[in-house]
């Protein structure tokens, strides 16, 4: 089975506010177009995976908010594959209040916290006390290191090093550190070293081969790589891409010296029990078949090689 740990999806990236909308824009190669993540749109671009969860967002910082309900409407139109995580905001009205109510009225199974985006440090009295909560619900917290900046947001709390004390205190909480913690990959792995309820995804680097290389190397020395899972990113980028930048990552490499990571490590992040592991219920029906695999993805890889599998399946 394959799970994107990492989806957002909006009608309108102006959703988001006008701060991260901007930035979005900003990044794009066309700037003119807007970033396109309808529930159409994500459909079509998880035809790969068995499961996908879409993460809200909650910044009273930058004015953005995509929050349980919006997050719940989509997930009501595709049940067997979709699973929500409302997106907190410490610092905003009543967070403890909205996390009862998103799990309670809508049906969340996660919690997304962005402390760049909402200006919160994370060990502060609010965020702790945010936390104490959602370890008493039993929930995951995914932390989001930096997708998406605006140039409002305060990147020194993006920091990895800062969720050392959020780990000591709630040791039985599973926490997932997005995208290595670009641009702090290091800072991640000595926490998934030191912390075996912590993990990390591949999302936000997916689209930057040599990072991703070096994260997944320094990661895998470390033997952490059982901690490493998979998500897109998606609008920023979808599994498809994602699969196949995977799994030709070593290509970077080739007639170097430069160590290779092994094929079953690389598969190992593709197809890992992502739901097991952060105790997420599985939508899927049991008469789903066989969960998909990223078989078909490697042999594109190793077929036609890794630059023409990258320009195929774009």
């Amino acid at each position: 089975m394959i799970v994107d740990l990492h989806t957002r999806i909006w009608n309108s990236v102006d959703s988001l506010g006008d701060a991260i909308a901007a930035q979005a824009r900003r990044t794009r190669e066309d700037a003119s177009r807007a970033i396109t993540a309808s529930f159409d749109v994500h459909e079509v671009a998880m035809a790969p995976v068995s499961v996908a969860v879409v993460h809200g967002l909650d910044s009273h910082l930058l004015d953005a908010r995509l929050d349980a309900g919006a997050v719940a409407a989509e997930v009501a139109r595709s049940k067997d594959t979709l699973l929500g995580f409302v997106g907190l905001d410490p610092l905003g009205d009543d967070p403890t209040g909205r996390l009862h109510a998103a799990v309670d009225d809508h049906g969340c199974v996660g919690v997304n916290l962005c402390p760049a985006a909402g200006g919160f440090h994370p060990s502060a009295t609010p965020t702790m006390e945010l936390l104490e909560a959602v370890a008493e619900r039993g929930l995951p917290v995914y932390v989001e290191a930096g997708a998406q900046l605006a140039r409002e947001a305060k990147l020194e709390f993006a920091q990895p090093f800062l969720l050392d004390e959020v780990l000591r205190t709630f040791p039985e909480m599973k926490l997932v550190i997005s995208g290595f913690g670009e641009p702090w990959p290091n800072q991640t792995v000595a926490l998934l070293r030191k912390h075996p309820q912590a993990f990390t995804d591949v999302s936000g680097l997916v689209s930057r081969p040599w990072q991703l290389y070096n994260a997944l190397v320094s990661a895998w020395q470390a033997g952490v790589m059982d901690q490493v899972l998979f998500g897109s990113g998606f609008p920023a980028a979808d599994p498809e891409r994602a699969i196949v930048t995977l799994y030709s990552v070593n290509s970077l490499t080739q007639g170097t010296p430069l160590p290779s990571i092994p094929r079953e490590q690389l598969r190992g992040v593709v197809e890992r029990d992502t739901l097991k592991i952060l105790g997420l219920p599985d939508p899927t029906p049991e008469d789903a078949g066989d969960a998909k695999s990223s078989s078909a993805f490697a042999r594109v890889v190793v077929e036609s090689g890794p630059g023409e599998a990258g320009a195929e399946r774009k």
